[in-house]
């Protein structure tokens, strides 16, 4: 079967389309680079998702689309994230529909439905927010949105599977950023420090989407829904950061703010960056701050029951497997 995979070269995408190529399937990527990482003989398409042409192209004779690509960040350019998740999702779905794809599934998120407030436990009937405080869950919640209206049309079928805070080896994103700013000192705990959060593991996220995609026909529940995925045990968030600091021999974080004085700073600061241009973001920002002091994890029994997911390796062993693999790195 011919695959497609837009991200082809992030963290989770790449895994993705190892995944496939190793169950035997052509596999075709779509990122921004060249990813030498990648076995030689998966096709690399070096396009942008905002060129619609190029995205098309790479949509041709495909059998599914894995769209996993998107601009990520609790900072940036709202044209940025608009052009790249909104746009960008828009001319996927539309080389899909061109190209008589059958199947696409799309790496959504579960802060599209995230409203600044303790969500504990929750599941797909949650609805959007009327207001979100950063541009990524907002055009994230549109791109979704499309993604779910795109069903049925001239035979594609659509899923949107939302996998919570992916982790593992290789992660460039969240693990790195933790690390950094605790041995900067710079890494203060926001609220009480009791909120659980999901997480899942990076072998865990590639399964739900594989599993999803291979439910997807048409006729099947999968078709046209949204589902929640993680590792089915939400962590008490700080501790599980202690945990991995204490297990590096860097200090554990000791400092807190309020949720309440954290959600001022981010104002303040978000004003600063937005009134002078300034570049990078900003250390505090109103959504991250309710990321880091609520709680937000999700009920993920429709994943179960709809398509069989099961959590392939627990929080336990994936986190074996995270330490061993950043010991190697640190006394590299």
């Amino acid at each position: 079967m011919n695959v497609l995979v837009t991200g082809g070269g992030g963290f989770l995408g790449s895994h993705l389309a190892r995944r496939l190529h190793e169950m035997g399937h052509r596999v075709s990527v779509l990122g921004r680079r060249r990813y030498p990482g990648l076995p030689p003989n998966i096709i690399q398409h070096q396009a942008d998702l905002r060129d619609p042409k190029a995205v098309s192209e790479a949509c041709r004779e495909q059998d599914s689309v894995f769209h996993a690509g998107a601009l990520p960040g609790i900072w940036g350019t709202k044209n940025d994230f608009y052009q790249t998740n909104v746009d960008g999702t828009r001319h996927v779905i539309d080389g899909c529909l061109e190209h008589r794809v059958r199947k696409l599934v799309f790496t959504s998120s579960p802060s599209v439905i995230y409203n600044q407030t303790d969500m504990e436990g929750v599941d797909e009937s949650t609805p959007y927010p009327s207001h979100y405080q950063s541009d990524y869950p907002k055009t994230k919640a549109l791109a979704e949105q499309s993604i779910i209206a795109a069903n049925g049309q001239r035979g594609l079928m659509t899923v949107s599977l939302r996998p919570h805070l992916i982790w593992g080896p290789g992660d460039p994103h969240l693990i790195p950023r933790i690390i950094e700013r605790a041995q900067k000192g710079q890494l203060v705990r926001v609220g009480e420090g009791t909120n659980r959060v999901d997480i899942i593991y990076i072998d865990n996220a590639v399964e739900g989407h594989i599993r999803a995609w291979q439910a997807l026909e048409s006729g099947s529940p999968v078709s046209g829904k949204c589902y929640f995925l993680s590792d089915g045990e939400p962590v008490v968030l700080w501790d599980w950061i202690n945990q991995l600091l204490v297990s590096l021999g860097i200090n554990p974080v000791t400092k807190g703010i309020s949720y309440g004085m954290a959600r001022n700073l981010g104002w303040m600061l978000e004003g600063v960056y937005r009134a002078f241009g300034l570049a990078g973001e900003p250390r505090m920002t109103r959504f991250l701050a309710g990321q880091l002091a609520t709680s937000h994890y999700f009920d993920i029994s429709r994943a179960r029951k709809d398509f069989n997911y099961e959590v392939r390796v627990s929080p336990e062993e994936g986190m074996k497997r995270l330490l061993k693999s950043l010991q190697v790195r640190l006394e590299g």
